[in-house]
């Protein structure tokens, strides 16, 4: 590999999204051979970055969650084709019989049916009232009137008070569900008689060896090494980038994405995946189980991606497979991808959100298989789309996290409209876009109900209804 050109492609991509540091790690056959320190962990007191540099992990957090299910099935204390309700009869949505019938898989591969709902602020309620760069005004009035959601009893109890509408039966959607890795926290702790972190750290971090690891943001504040939390703002039509320190957490939601970690860490984590399940002579999971979780078992919303057990799957990049996730939290962007086939592990880390890791990490698989180090995942041939069918699209879209998408169309095609900004959008497919943001293209699709009409967004891996808040 030519590291020189992958450096200055890491360094291009970087400055243009206004980074203070990032970690970007490559290992092959399970060695670190590069490792790319970018920027600094904290920009003011002027710290470096290291391969040990821990930084929030966001969503990543989830495939370790699917670790200790799969740990689990194998001991016989579960199976993940239990009901939900086998281990958590607090379960309850706006369809019993629906509730009765999603089992763990389901949670596993988000198609229980669960739409973006509000949980996961409320969850993080208490660490984001008590954060003095929390400068949104409504939603502070909101979590100061919001009942605690701090345990994943209350946060059961609060998805059961939520009114919403299921997307659908168990296993016939796939959106993207923070609440189903809170229930699968949940399931952790009660099969294994442990508190969900504690097993994680025993029976994951521990054998693999991951001793710059952590879910306690107590426990950071005795490390040397922890990258500085930044966040991104919107200010007079231009991106400011500035520090805020204060780190979000939620004993409720921990299994969705609260690990923190490093660069070195987390590619012995990889291992898991490379190697069938095992790191540095050390068995974490056993090869069937190996296989469970990277078997592309609901599609992603793409004809390119698929999802495993908390694990994002490409099964053909140029005739190889790809095992990836990555997470987005406050002041953290994470990415991991794995080429089993190659011997491959790459992870990249920074300090503010968002940062494009996928592309990093891609950019480095495609040199080691001596790709241009800029070729996407996907490329995205043109579709007609005319002007009447392009107003069959447009209008609000709301979910319950948060986010509002408004959709316009004009003569050069749909323009997505979110916190102030613009992005163009072409037509790919019928009823596909590709939409450029920041500098690279990503797909969108509209889904329609079963009058043809034009009901939902899926954008992010998520289902966002039109017209209403989604929960």
């Amino acid at each position: 590999m030519n590291w020189d050109d992958y450096q200055g492609f890491l360094v291009d991509t970087l400055k243009e999204h206004r980074t203070p540091g990032a970690s970007v790690g490559f290992a092959r056959d399970g060695r670190m051979v590069h490792h790319h320190a970018y920027g600094l962990r904290d920009a003011e007191e002027r710290l470096p970055v290291t391969p040990d540099t821990v930084y929030g992990v966001g969503s990543i957090t989830k495939s370790f969650t699917a670790v200790a299910i799969m740990q689990l099935q194998e001991q016989g204390r579960l199976s993940v084709h239990d009901p939900v309700r086998r281990w958590l009869p607090e379960y309850r949505t706006p369809d019993a019989a629906m509730a009765e019938a999603t089992t763990l898989h389901h949670l596993l591969t988000h198609t229980a049916g669960l739409p973006p709902l509000p949980t996961l602020r409320v969850a993080m309620r208490a660490s984001l009232l008590a954060d003095p760069d929390l400068e949104d005004g409504e939603l502070r009035k909101k979590l100061e009137a919001a009942k605690a959601v701090e345990t994943v009893e209350e946060l059961m109890a609060f998805v059961a008070e939520t009114p919403f509408e299921l997307l659908g039966p168990p296993g016939e959607k796939f959106s993207y569900s923070n609440d189903s890795w809170a229930l699968l926290g949940a399931v952790v702790a009660r099969a294994s008689g442990e508190p969900y972190e504690a097993y994680v750290e025993r029976h994951i971090l521990g054998p693999a060896g991951m001793t710059r690891s952590t879910f306690s943001v107590e426990t950071l504040g005795g490390w040397d090494d922890v990258a500085t939390l930044y966040t991104e703002k919107r200010e007079g039509g231009r991106h400011v980038v500035r520090r805020s320190p204060a780190w979000w957490a939620t004993g409720a939601m921990s299994a969705a994405g609260f690990l923190k970690s490093s660069a070195r860490d987390m590619l012995r984590y990889a291992e898991i995946y490379r190697t069938g399940g095992v790191v540095d002579g050390t068995r974490i999971l056993a090869e069937e189980s190996v296989r469970a979780m990277t078997a592309p078992h609901a599609a992603a919303n793409s004809p390119v991606m698929a999802y495993g057990y908390g694990l994002m799957i490409t099964p053909d990049y140029h005739g190889k497979k790809l095992v990836e996730h990555g997470g987005n939290i406050k002041g953290a962007s994470a990415y991991l991808t794995v080429v089993p086939e190659a011997g491959l592990s790459c992870v990249a880390l920074s300090n503010v959100t968002p940062t494009p890791g996928a592309r990093l990490t891609l950019g480095a698989v495609n040199m080691a298989l001596e790709l241009p180090v800029a070729t996407p995942r996907e490329a995205f041939g043109d579709h007609p789309c005319g002007a009447e069918r392009l107003l069959a699209y447009t209008g609000d879209y709301v979910s319950g996290e948060g986010a509002t998408v408004t959709v316009l169309a004009d003569r050069a095609g749909l323009v997505l409209c979110q916190e102030g900004e613009r992005f163009p959008a072409r037509c790919v497919g019928e009823d596909w876009f590709a939409v450029r943001m920041r500098g690279q293209e990503s797909r969108i699709g509209f889904l329609r109900d079963g009058a043809g009409e034009v009901s939902a967004l899926t954008m992010g891996f998520r289902i966002i209804g039109r017209g209403k808040v989604s929960a």
